[in-house]
């Protein structure tokens, strides 16, 4: 077995590329000879994540999809007909073995091109991170050889059960050796309870409103905080207080493992890999789901809550006066944070890198050729 290529498709946000990333590098492991091709657009998040880890990039027009009736998603159709058009030339210029796809908007062009391919049609290998499975996914599924989801219950008929991948970057981390170099990394207080404020890798302006608008109570309050804005999301913030915990605003985390070994507790919303990686981590987190979407940030939250992993508040509910209330006092309560992270359970994300690459060479005939293509399966029951 040797010299498969792979066409990886999954960009936009992090939620996309980090878990095809997480394939990647388990693609690799399995076979150093693999070929791996990453798919994305110019906008996406790709263009910089998939260079810095080391992987080829190659780049079609996006085309986003319109829950709303109007001119431009009636501009969709022929749009898309040229992306699927540039997805096919990439999979017939790399001869490209398989196609995996994580959703998104790359995802469903390098679907439907793969099906269409006039190599006999490539194999598909769909991968449902959220716990209710989105558009390009469910028409990937119906074209796939493989179907496998994070989660029973996405919506996706005949899904292997196998998680949601992680980097081993971050899923093999020790925090707690990490903090004095976080802190320091961040310029944090090395003392103070910490927060850590993610909303999403593009930022959420809900939670960027809700905690700089009260930047200087929290540090008179003696919590400090390293917040995540968003590139195009920036955040105004009051003169520092001088003796107080730093409130530390960054537009883009790099340092995604610092990020969380620096936390006593993380404020974020539930996009899947965001939950895989916490739960993974093992990091008391209050989450804030999206409200938009088709609900799947909620359900993502639910395994973590109801284990006492993890609590939600409703993004209407997230004013001042509730971090104030409800958050501050937690992030300061170290026995109730300790039993947060005790209830934690990652059973579902510890292999689930390899279990994907696996089914992937499957699919492309190269390895265990019987890869299962349905029922309900955990990561350790798929190995």
């Amino acid at each position: 077995m040797s010299g498969v290529r792979v066409l990886i498709a999954g960009g936009g946000s992090a939620g996309h590329v980090q878990p095809a990333l997480a394939v990647a590098d388990a693609l690799v492991r399995a076979d150093p000879s693999i070929r791996i091709i990453c798919l994305g657009t110019a906008g996406g998040l790709e263009t910089i994540l998939v260079p810095e880890a080391g992987y080829e990039l190659r780049l079609i027009p996006e085309v986003k999809f319109r829950r709303k009736i109007n001119l431009e998603a009636l501009r969709i159709p022929a749009r898309l007909v040229r992306t699927v058009r540039a997805a096919a030339a990439v999979i017939r210029a790399e001869r490209i073995d398989v196609v995996i796809g994580f959703g998104g908007y790359v995802s469903l062009p390098a679907y439907l091109a793969a099906r269409v391919s006039l190599r006999h049609r490539i194999p598909v290998v769909v991968h449902e991170a959220n716990a209710r499975a989105g558009i390009a996914n469910k028409v990937g599924a119906r074209v796939a050889a493989i179907v496998a989801a994070a989660v029973p219950g996405s919506g996706l008929k005949d899904a292997v059960v196998v998680g949601n991948p992680v980097r081993r970057s971050l899923s093999g981390l020790d925090l707690k050796a990490l903090r004095v170099e976080a802190r320091a990394y961040f310029g944090l207080d090395p003392d103070a309870p910490t927060l850590l404020v993610i909303g999403g890798s593009l930022g959420a302006i809900k939670l960027n409103d809700a905690f700089s608008g009260i930047a200087a109570e929290l540090g008179r309050a003696g919590v400090g905080v390293l917040h995540a804005h968003g590139r195009a999301k920036p955040v105004v913030l009051p003169r520092a207080e001088p003796g107080v915990p730093p409130y530390v605003p960054t537009p883009y985390l790099n340092r995604m493992d610092l990020a969380y070994a620096a936390a006593d507790l993380i404020v974020a919303r539930s996009g899947a890999i965001t939950v895989a990686e916490i739960g993974a981590l093992k990091v008391p987190v209050v989450y804030v789901p999206l409200v938009f979407g088709n609900g799947e940030q909620r359900l993502n939250a639910v395994p973590q809550v109801e284990s006492g992993a993890a609590l939600t508040i409703d993004e209407d509910e997230l004013t001042g006066r509730a971090i104030l209330d409800r958050i501050v006092p937690l992030v300061k309560d170290p026995d109730r944070l300790a039993k947060m992270s005790a209830a934690a359970n990652t059973s579902s994300t510890l292999d689930a890198d390899d279990v994907i690459a696996r089914l992937v060479l499957g699919a492309a005939g190269r390895r265990d050729p019987g890869a299962p293509r349905s029922g309900d399966m955990t990561s350790g029951e798929a190995r």
